[in-house]
């Protein structure tokens, strides 16, 4: 299988830039569990930025554990307005990546989900609208999990049905305002179950060190990050 090569990270920084200052919130994805090597795919990243040949850009993981959607709106503005550097200036961006705790059934496969589904699409509208009254927004979707593997923690069936709807609610909500999604269910379920299998922690909900790996990789690889840091260079 042809290795996942990301762009070289200091290949991101642009002639004569500013850092960026960058803020992500969600949930474990964000928070990195599954890698105690590298600590998640943030982790990842803010270590390559603190290289004295890196852009220098500034990255504050604001994950939470077990964090749903109406959890992170919650903490959204007390989060971002304690996260500024240079004389206080508040962050440039905000990256979310929420959603998959809302999803799973409680107690068996036919549960009622964590979050209403209808309450979720209210909860999801809610934190983009107030994400995007502070600054530019990015969005990174959910991880697909491995169903063998549930329930997890004896009690929360996710499955990847509901993770469809629920990640397909969160990507029509951030096209209908303009904020960049990358769909990360989609683009795992595309590579296969067998390098999806290989990706997973053993408790079938968390990327391991290389599903971190690769889930970097793919955030190097979005378009819109590059994008982000060419605004930010071109309006320094």
């Amino acid at each position: 299988m042809r290795s996942l090569v990301a762009p070289a990270l200091t290949q991101l920084r642009p002639a004569h830039s500013h850092p960026l200052k960058i803020v992500v919130l969600g949930d474990s994805l964000v928070y990195g569990f599954g890698d105690p090597e590298g600590g998640g795919w943030v982790e990842r990243l803010r270590r390559n930025w603190m290289s004295p040949s890196s852009p220098g850009h500034v990255l504050y993981n604001l994950g939470v554990r077990g964090d749903r959607t109406s959890s992170v709106s919650g903490r959204l503005e007390h989060e971002f307005r304690h996260r500024g550097e240079l004389r206080n200036r508040v962050p440039d961006a905000i990256i979310l990546s929420v959603g998959v705790n809302d999803s799973p059934r409680m107690g068996r496969w036919d549960g009622r989900n964590c979050t209403n589904f209808d309450d979720f699409q209210q909860d999801i509208e809610a934190l983009l609208v107030r994400s995007q009254q502070l600054c530019p927004v990015l969005f990174v979707g959910m991880v697909p999990v491995d169903e063998s593997k549930m329930p997890f923690l004896d009690c929360f069936y996710f499955n990847r049905a509901d993770q469809y709807r629920y990640k397909e609610a969160t990507r029509q909500a951030c096209l209908s305002r303009g904020i960049p999604y990358l769909d990360i269910f989609d683009l795992w379920m595309a590579r296969g179950e067998e390098w999806l299998m290989q990706h997973l922690s053993e408790d079938g909900l968390h990327p391991n060190t290389l599903g971190y790996q690769a889930l970097l990789h793919d955030v190097l690889c979005w378009e819109e990050m590059h994008q982000l840091i060419a605004n930010k260079s071109a309006t320094a």
